[in-house]
Order: C-alpha cells, then structure tokens, then sequence
C-alpha cells in the first residue's frame, strides 16, 4: 500500500514505516467513524426545532442558547438511566443489536466522498457496499424484535420483513441508474461523472424514486409501521431502555440525513458545484446540498399522515417496482441509441465518458432524458388522478348507501 498523506509525514519524522501505515488508517477510520457521530448530536436539535416550526411551536429553547445544550442533557440522561435486560430474553443478539443498528449506519460513510481530497476508501463496488451495509440496520431491527421475547416487538420485526426489505428493490433499481450513467459502482466515480451535468437533470425520476424508498428504510412517516404506537405500542424497541435505546435512536436520526448524503452523491452532483474545489469549500457544498433532502425528509414526516400497512405495500408493489423496473429499462435503451447516434461522450474504448464532458457536450443527451422521464411520468400521473377520483366516487356512493340504510331504519 502507498505511504502518502499523514503516513508519509510520519515516516519523514522517522517513524517506523509500518507503524506509520497504520497510525494513519486508524486516525482516518477515527475521523470518518467521528463526523456522521458528531452529527447526529446536532440533527437532533435541527430536526426538533424544525418539526417545532412546522406544527406551529418553539422546541427546545431552555438548555443553553437556543436549546443547543438539550441534546446533551437527553444524552446524559440516557446515560445514567438503568440498564434492563429482559430475563427470557436472548442476551448476546439482546445486546448486540443497537451496536448493530448504528454501526449499519456509521460504516455507510466509509465509502462516502466528502471532498476530492477527502473520503474513507473509494471501493470500486462502493454501491454494492452501500446496499450491503444498509441491510444490516434491517437485521438489526429484526434481530431486536426477536431478541427480546415479547410479542409487540416481534410484531415489529415482522413489519420490517414486510417493509424495510420489499422497498429495498426500487431502491437498487433507483441506484443502477446513476451507476448505469457513471459507468461504475465507485462512489468517488460517481460523482466525478457529475462534473459537467448532475444526474438529477439527467434521470430526475430515478432520484425520486430513491428518496422515497429511502425514506421508507428509515421507517419515517408516512412509512413508520414499524413503530405504529397504536397498535405495537413502542414498536420493535419496546424492552430497550437506557443508552440501547439512545442507539436506536441516534441511527434513525442519522440514517435520514445519510439519506440525503447518498442522494447528493449520487444525484446532485456531490462536492461540485460552481466555484474553487477548494476542500473546505467543496464539504460545505456537499453539507448544503446533502440538507435540502434531509429537510424534504422532515417535512414530509411531520405533515403527512401514517399510511395503512395494506396501503404501503400495494404503493411498493403495484407502483414503485414496476415503474423502477421501466425507468432502468428505458435510460439503457435510450443510451445506447444516443451512444450510437454520437450524442453521448465516450472514450477511446467506446465507454461511457461523462467525467471529460462538458456541459454543451452533455446537454443533447440530458434533454433526450430528461423528457422520456416526463413521458413515463405523463401516464402515470394521469393514472394516479383517475384513481383518486374512483376512490372520492365510491366513498361517495358509501356514504349515501349508509345514510340511506340508516333513514330506512
């Protein structure tokens, strides 16, 4: 492995070339491990004083300027809060499922580029990396639902199974598309495939299908099922108490603003934006870009309302796999036709070149793209309209049934 970076100043100090290799593996894991677990002690006020703005009150307010310091006192109070572990429960899968659950969300990051100078490693299968390691929060869920031995929480689990795992598949159709149009599965590729045009402009339809299905793996509205009070009283959670449950708890918040990190990256283009590429800079643009979903998220959590199970499945598998399945099919036709016509950069190996394009270059083809998105979305919509009104008429025609049955009496 190549001694450059911190491992190189060290052995320029004189330190011991191996030991220096290391040293600056473990100070980067360190840093990359710190950033999303900083974070999330932040998202927590932002997400709370947001969702205090929406529904019309103040939020925290008490604890230190502005109710910055709240989130620290909750910690502490998770902290020093008594640690139960059920007796006929499973105690090892018990334990380690909250590990599991954060450390799903936490190992995401690894792959994620946050400047060009600046990322954990640039796997070459760095989608098929994100995929993998977002499963394990869905094991962990399960895991905790089954661990604890109580009827409410297994509930839980089995929600995730019919959940979490069917809106995984529009998600991979999703992301096949911008590594489809990037022509690799590295994240760092990805993104440097977005430096002439962003694939939101591109395969907007595709991002949209992403930011739905993610925000179904998160569990938030109007997708939370697996923590439907009403009905599950606390959901897969429910024998966690003390700091297990502060890790659940963390991993929710952090994995929807991870969500909009992941739809920067693969839509939005990344760290660029016009301007220097300076590092700082190019994180700020990466943290800016990464809010404006994370506040879609949160928007739509605290507005709309939670969804019937037999409502979110059929929206999943009648609606989003289908159409996931002929958005992927129609941008490989569409191309390869525009690879054959010369509308597409490639290289001398007759590959996709987005990375070297420009933006003139790249702009027949996000037209031709962008419009067949419109054309798939047309009849869909159409579709979607004529079933509302169906819907509004047979409730209609209930309702005057159930008066008349009632006057009849």
């Amino acid at each position: 492995m190549d001694c450059t970076g911190l491992c190189e100043v060290l052995t320029q100090g004189g330190t011991d070339p191996g030991l220096a290799q290391f040293l600056s593996i473990l100070i980067g894991v360190v840093l990359v491990v710190s950033v999303p677990l900083v974070t999330v002690i932040f998202l927590i006020w932002i997400e709370r004083k947001i969702a205090a703005r929406i529904q019309d009150r103040i939020g925290p307010n008490r604890v230190g300027p502005f109710g910055l310091v709240q989130t620290f006192a909750d910690l502490i109070k998770l902290l020093i809060k008594e640690d139960i572990t059920p007796a006929s429960a499973d105690r090892l899968l018990y334990n380690a499922a909250p590990i599991l659950s954060l450390a799903a969300v936490a190992l995401i990051w690894a792959v994620v580029p946050f400047t060009p100078y600046h990322f954990g490693v640039d796997l070459e299968i760095g989608a098929l990396y994100f995929v993998a390691v977002a499963s394990l929060g869905t094991l962990a869920i399960m895991t905790a639902g089954w661990a604890s031995n109580n009827k409410y929480a297994l509930l839980g689990a089995f929600r995730v199974v019919a959940l979490l795992v069917s809106y995984e598949i529009p998600l991979v159709f999703a992301l096949l598309v911008p590594v489809m149009l990037a022509g690799s599965m590295s994240m760092f590729d990805i993104v440097n495939a977005q430096a002439g045009m962003w694939f939101v402009f591109m395969a907007p339809l595709a991002m949209l299908l992403f930011f739905i299905s993610s925000q179904a793996e998160t569990g938030r509205a109007p997708f939370d099922l697996i923590e439907a009070e009403s009905e599950l009283v606390a959901g897969f959670n429910i024998e966690y108490s003390g700091m297990k449950f502060g890790m659940f708890f963390a991993a929710e918040f952090l994995h929807v603003f991870t969500n909009g990190v992941l739809i920067t990256v693969l839509f939005l283009g990344g760290w660029y934006f016009p301007g220097w590429q300076m590092p700082l800079i190019a994180f700020m643009w990466l943290g800016l870009k990464a809010f404006i979903p994370y506040f879609i998220s949160l928007w739509i959590r605290n507005t709309v309302p939670r969804l019937r199970i037999d409502q979110v499945m059929r929206f999943n598998w009648f609606f989003l796999v289908p159409l996931s399945i002929v958005n992927v099919l129609v941008l490989a036709f569409l191309v390869m036709i525009l690879k054959e016509i010369g509308w597409v950069p490639v290289d001398e190996t007759g590959a996709m070149a987005l990375a070297d394009a420009t933006f003139i270059e790249l702009l027949p083809m996000t037209i031709v793209l962008f419009i067949s998105n419109v054309l798939i979305c047309l009849p869909i919509i159409n579709r979607l309209r004529r079933t509302g009104s169906d819907d509004r008429v047979a409730d209609e025609q209930r309702a005057q049934h159930a008066i008349a049955h009632a006057a009849g009496d």
